[in-house]
């Protein structure tokens, strides 16, 4: 194996989301493999300030704002793609925002307006994005699902777990339908990776800390970095045969059973330690009563 495997010289990438968190740390890997970026966000200021980055890098790099849970929007903004690059290599479909309420009373037009944002807005720039690839004959999308594409989180999660089952079902059917064609599809499915909408969360809930650490083996929360090496693994020749994945960013959180114990120096350390304490007092015990 060798570092060209991972080379995205010459390639275009199109990153939503990429004004922070996992959308610019997603653009700033694939610029360090060598691809040039359209950056697109709402929030332009956040965008401008990847790209600026990403130009110290030697990497072209176009902010374009978006909506993305406006298809005219979506289809204006490969309009651009294809004036301002003229190809597409890899999509990111980063952005978009959730919503919560319980299943009991969440308004119907919550739940649409989730929809839009989660599922209509990634399957028009997959449809977009799709078209220019399979002209072309290759391409990779990267869809952003979550743990909750395939597990249930509760907690007023109904309308974004919904959304993202689909985001699920959206890879395994675009890759069915255009792997044959050269065109790849995979999901990267993230646990609670640190943005400043979890990090109000979990101050407004304290005891949320404890609860999601406690269910991730690795000990912490991610990061938008931890994200940086399977995004230029999936945009590369280096997972040419790899599509249809959903393909968990977790700690560990789906390996784990809900009455699993962690192993020492992950979930709750002070759980870990006392189920250890009493493992080896048990020991003790059954070793004192082989002597008598």
């Amino acid at each position: 194996m060798t570092s060209s495997l991972f080379d995205l010289t010459g390639k275009v990438a199109l990153v939503t989301g990429a004004a922070q968190g996992l959308g610019r740390a997603m653009a700033t890997a694939l610029a360090e493999a060598g691809a040039d970026v359209l950056l697109v966000d709402r929030n332009e200021t956040g965008a401008r300030e990847t790209a600026a980055t990403l130009a110290q890098l030697g990497r072209r790099a176009v902010v374009a704002a978006c909506d993305v849970s406006d298809p005219v929007q979506i289809r204006e903004l490969f309009h651009r793609l294809d004036t301002e690059f003229g190809r597409i290599d890899f999509l990111g479909n980063v952005a978009g925002d959730g919503i919560l309420g319980t299943p009991e009373d969440i308004p119907l037009e919550d739940v649409e307006k989730c929809w839009r944002n989660l599922v209509l807005g990634r399957f028009c720039a997959c449809q977009e994005a799709g078209r220019r690839m399979l002209a072309a004959g290759r391409g990779s999308i990267v869809n952003i699902g979550s743990l909750a594409s395939i597990t249930a989180l509760g907690r007023s999660h109904i309308a974004y777990s919904m959304a993202m089952g689909a985001v699920a079902q959206m890879t395994r059917e675009l890759s069915t339908e255009w792997a044959g064609r050269g065109v790849r599809v995979n999901a990267i499915l993230p646990a609670q990776v640190i943005n400043p909408g979890l990090q109000q969360r979990m101050a407004d809930h304290p005891a949320l800390r404890d609860k999601f650490l406690s269910g991730i083996p690795a000990g912490r929360f991610g990061q938008p970095d931890d994200i940086k090496g399977l995004s230029v693994l999936l945009a590369s020749d280096a997972s040419s045969w790899i599509t249809g994945a959903l393909i968990p960013m977790d700690g560990g959180n789906l390996a784990v059973n809900a009455g699993g114990s962690v192993g020492p120096g992950g979930g709750d350390r002070r759980q870990g330690t006392g189920d250890r304490k009493q493992e080896s007092g048990d020991r003790k015990q059954k070793s004192g009563s082989k002597r008598k």
